[in-house]
């Protein structure tokens, strides 16, 4: 007789995906704590997922990596169960699918700034019929092939994150709040001083009214608001106004803030 143990074939699907999980809690309104990754270190995300936060976000617009760096991260930062999230360089459909074929909890989208281009960026994440996302099943996505259902529960468990970094944007956010895909509306708190005329005030009346314009329409439609900040007290102070996908800062701004700190405190002392 063969014996199959608890950690074979009939134990259910394994591995560093989330299915869906980062997803269910944001449209169940968890408050959330990331991080965005720009060092390009597998070793930093995983010093970061260590530290528990609730998913990180390997930043492929400004960060130092490629989107090589996704397949490494995402079972670095699984291992610790935080799921990770890429923000994608532009909204072409390739960008897209390849970091969701490569277990990508979610995917984020910069300055989109109409309901048009947010439909077209959203359509990426969901196969045909209902997008024009590539399919494929030789991948992580799809467990190598061994996980056939994973296509049909794919429209599911993709958390659409659609950023709000423009005046324009701003104006069209009740738009771009309507469409059924996006997850999270997520303002970059510094491009979006740059485009109103106040570039890193973010107390100007203008960035605050901004500010609850977006908060606005994420409550009428349904939907997250997010943004970042540099740090856990500001981040504690977003999510009491509402805010709940909320990133504190990066890995990089967080290394060179301790390190600032630390030596401040040394020579202050000497």
């Amino acid at each position: 007789m063969v014996r199959v143990s608890p950690a074979g074939p009939d134990a259910g699907p394994r591995g560093p995906l989330d299915g869906g999980a980062l997803r269910r809690r944001a449209r169940q309104g968890d408050v959330t704590f990331g991080t965005f990754l720009g060092m390009a270190s597998v070793m930093a995300a995983e010093a970061c997922a260590a530290a528990g936060p609730d998913w990180l976000l390997v930043d492929l617009e400004h960060g130092a990596g490629g989107e090589e760096q996704v397949s490494a991260v995402v079972p670095a930062a699984a291992a610790y169960g935080v799921p990770t999230l890429v923000r994608v360089e532009s909204a072409a459909r390739n960008r897209a699918g390849r970091v969701l074929d490569l277990g990508a909890a979610g995917v984020m989208f910069p300055r989109l700034q109409t309901g048009a281009e947010v439909d077209e960026a959203l359509s990426h994440l969901r196969y045909p019929p209902e997008g024009d996302r590539g399919v494929a099943t030789y991948n992580r996505a799809c467990r190598f092939g061994l996980d056939p259902g994973a296509l049909a529960r794919a429209s599911d468990e993709v958390l659409g994150v659609v950023q709000v970094e423009s005046a324009r944007a701003v104006a069209n956010v009740e738009e771009m709040a309507a469409n059924a895909g996006v997850d999270v509306l997520f303002v970059g708190p510094r491009d979006l001083s740059h485009d109103l005329g106040v570039p890193g005030d973010y107390s100007s009346p203008l960035f605050v009214s901004a500010l609850e314009a977006v908060l606005a329409a994420a409550r009428r439609h349904g939907k997250v608001a997010g943004t970042m900040v540099g740090d856990g007290a500001s981040a504690a102070r977003r999510a009491e106004q509402g805010w709940s996908f909320i990133a504190i800062a990066s890995d990089v701004a967080l290394l060179a803030g301790a390190a600032q700190a630390q030596l401040g405190e040394a020579r202050g002392r000497s």
